[in-house]
């Protein structure tokens, strides 16, 4: 009788016969992290393991911890099973988790992303890597054919002209975006020679963990280390959608407010948020990213989690595969961005 790798429990995804969960949402004794945004990572572990590239921004995250790292392809044996790390193009350090074990490979991909068509890779993590297996574990955040995300550069075009007409106008940028990943990401697609960048105080220690990992992103400034408030007027203000309602805003004075997210796909997103702009941005696989990623595993079996779980099995079961889902508690980026994620 064959014995699933992964199952769900209430403390998380486990994995039996290596006694270990990955991405748990309760304390456990040993954790495989995919990546260090508050939805998956959570303090109170005994014992982490993580890529090496994440270890700086979860240290950033969490603090101090038990954790140990595996370059990507790396493998150990724990219990019998064999475990990697493989890159998942979401944020830096992000990573599928391979499993194998008597003659199976199961690989959970925590969030992913992949590069839009005809687009260039996101320069602040390794690209995503499809992993041959025969049980793929997806999300769904974004699991609806009406989500298509187009080409960073176009995207970057579209931010650095709103900037560069509020330069003109006499005010301030602030562009709404998660603390950890997005961030960054945004940092490293702009023209930082447009004006100043500055950035919540929950955006600087992560921009400085990146850094330490080699990405290379402009130079960033926390609005108390302005010394000429006349660049608070031209500058590209880069806060987490926390910071949105609360007094840090009224150092800026009249400023054009964005918000970049693939949720601004929806129409009436923008308009319901009170934004003068919304940017098609995300840090997740779109409709096509999700199919060619599965298609690319090879993997008969699919278990769809977090997101637009029903439509994404329905669709998976109908093309063949046999599709099913796992119950979590990933993907709430309301409250991911709270932590300052």
């Amino acid at each position: 009788m064959t014995t699933d790798l992964v199952v769900q429990r209430k403390e998380g995804l486990y994995c039996p016969p290596g006694d270990f969960y990955i991405d748990p949402w309760r304390a456990v004794d040993r954790a495989v992290i995919t990546h260090a945004h508050a939805d998956h990572a959570r303090g109170g572990h005994a014992h982490y393991l993580a890529a090496a590239p994440g270890e700086g921004v979860l240290r950033a995250r969490l603090g101090k911890m038990a954790l140990q790292t595996l370059a990507y392809g790396e493998r150990i044996n724990h219990h019998g099973v064999t475990v990697s790390l493989h890159p998942a193009g979401h944020v830096l350090g992000s990573a599928q988790v391979r499993l194998e074990h008597g003659g199976q490979v199961w690989v959970a991909s925590g969030d992913y992303k992949l590069t839009a068509q005809g687009g260039t890779p996101d320069p602040t993590c390794a690209p995503f890597e499809p992993v041959r297996c025969d049980v793929f574990i997806t999300e769904s955040t974004f699991g609806l054919p009406i989500y298509r995300w187009r080409p960073d550069r176009q995207v970057f075009a579209d931010i650095n002209a709103w900037w560069q007409a509020n330069v003109a106008a006499g005010r301030a940028s602030v562009l709404l975006c998660y603390s950890f990943g997005k961030a960054q990401r945004v940092l490293a697609g702009v023209d930082a020679a447009i004006g100043p960048i500055v950035v919540h105080s929950a955006v600087q220690p992560l921009n400085a963990a990146y850094r330490d990992a080699g990405v290379a992103l402009p130079e960033t400034r926390l609005v108390t280390e302005v010394t000429d408030k006349a660049d608070l007027k031209r500058a590209l203000v880069l806060c987490p959608p926390s910071a949105a309602s609360g007094p840090w805003l009224k150092n800026f004075g009249d400023a054009s407010m964005a918000f970049a997210s693939g949720w601004m796909q929806v129409r009436g997103m923008r308009r319901r948020g009170g934004y003068d702009q919304g940017f098609v941005l995300s840090d997740h696989a779109d409709w096509p990213g999700l199919m060619t990623a599965i298609a690319a595993t090879g993997a008969p079996r699919v278990i769809v989690t977090h997101g637009s779980v029903p439509v994404m099995v329905r669709y998976l079961s109908e093309r063949g595969f046999q599709a099913g889902a796992f119950e979590t508690e990933y993907g709430n980026d309301a409250a991911m961005d709270q932590h300052a994620a």
